[in-house]
Formats: C-alpha cells, structure tokens, sequence
C-alpha cells in the first residue's frame, strides 16, 4: 500500500467512522462511540485520524490522545475489505507521529483480552506487555 494521507476526521463524517469502528467489533453497548469520537475532536490534547480512498470513503482510523506523559490510542479501524495491506501500521505509525510532535516518551493502548490476533498485530511492531492492571470505575451511574 502507499503512503497513507492522514487528517482529521471531520464532523460529517462522524458516522462513518462509528460505522467503521462497528464493522471492526470496536464498540460497546455501554460506550456511546458517537460521544467518544466528539470528546477527542474537541479536546485539546486528542483527535480522530483517518484515511480515505480515492472516491472518498472512509477506510481507517484511529484515535489518539495524551495526557503528558502517557499517549493513548483507541478506535484503530480498517476497513475489513483492505485489512493486511499495511493500513493499520500506517495509521498507527501516524498516531506515533502525532504523540512524538507532542513530546509524548510513551504509547499505551489497550486489546480486549480475548482479541488475540490484534494482540499479535501489536506485539508484532514491538508493543509489550506491561505489567500493569488496568482498574475502572463508572462515575456516570446510569452507565454502570
């Protein structure tokens, strides 16, 4: 595949990318991805990244973020028509990208520990397993 272009998503195309993150086994029931997707474009410190083909389509994304010191990324999404041709390295290499011109030293993300193969994509490009636990806590109750 080529270089990618990368953007930011733009509002219209909000839905699409929720499309996309939906077509990818992404979203939650208790997740609202439309809220998610709203909250990193209007952050200062996140954005949407995405990528199209020539007629437009929306094909990739991926959400990045940071708080300082730690980098996020979220919702890295390929079309599933054009997976395993180098989207989603190129997607995250740009959320690299993003995070370095920040001054970001660390990427975290997270993989559902029942999603083996995108473990392994990951572990693939030198991601590591931390030693770490991940703990959460609802503060919105109606959600929990």
């Amino acid at each position: 595949m080529t270089d990618l272009r990368l953007t930011e998503l733009p509002l219209e195309l909000v839905d699409a990318a929720v499309a996309l993150w939906r077509q990818a086994g992404l979203t939650r029931p208790w997740n609202d991805p439309h809220q998610d997707c709203l909250r990193a474009l209007t952050g200062e410190e996140s954005t949407v990244l995405v990528t199209q083909d020539a007629a437009g389509e929306l094909v990739g994304t991926v959400m990045v973020g940071q708080d300082g010191h730690r980098g996020w990324i979220y919702y890295l999404a390929v079309d599933e028509r054009l997976q395993g041709q180098g989207l989603g390295k190129q997607l995250l290499a740009g959320a690299e990208d993003w995070l370095r011109r920040r001054g970001v030293p660390k990427l975290m993300l997270m993989v559902r520990q029942e999603n083996a193969a995108v473990q392994d994509f990951y572990r693939a490009l030198g991601y590591t397993d931390q030693d770490t636990v991940v703990l959460g806590r609802w503060l919105d109750r109606e959600l929990d």
